[in-house]
């Protein structure tokens, strides 16, 4: 199975984010939106990637997919994250997570016979997925697990 370094994806001001570049750091990769119930992840996200971007690499991936709760351009986007959440881990450009479009990386994440791994299915904004320092999938977690539980702590620091 390809690790998830094979992809290349659009970043929020137009710059191409290589996920080759974060072999040998573990990634949380997020999907993320401005006007959820569950937007003030981004202030622990940004904590989390504050403390362990020696070894930790967050990447959100904004989509409109869920509730339209993602509704802004990629500038009002980075605007919002920036300002309000002083979010400095990598965002991608605005994407489409589910159904027809969805983003390679997505589709990648949420299939068995891509990933080797597991299926899943993104329920809402802010699921988590963790890969290891191979860009292998190890985990996924809903909306509901806060991006500093305990058992995502003990996965950044064994």
């Amino acid at each position: 199975m390809d690790s998830i370094h094979k992809f290349k994806v659009e970043g929020i001001e137009g710059n191409e984010i290589d996920f080759a570049t974060f072999k040998g750091k573990k990634m949380m990769v997020v999907n993320v939106a401005s006007e959820c119930g569950y937007t003030p992840q981004y202030q622990q996200l940004q904590e989390l990637y504050e403390e362990f971007n020696d070894k930790l690499v967050i990447i959100g991936f904004p989509s409109n997919d869920f509730g339209d709760q993602e509704p802004g351009t990629n500038e009002e986007i980075k605007s919002f994250c920036t300002s309000r959440y002083q979010v400095s881990f990598p965002l991608t450009a605005k994407i489409k997570i589910r159904g027809e479009g969805a983003h390679p990386v997505y589709r990648w994440l949420t299939r068995k016979d891509q990933n080797g791994i597991m299926d899943s299915k993104v329920q809402w904004n802010f699921n988590k997925y963790l890969l290891d320092k191979d860009g292998y999938l190890i985990r996924y977690y809903p909306s509901s697990v806060s991006p500093i539980d305990q058992e995502i702590l003990d996965w950044i620091s064994p």
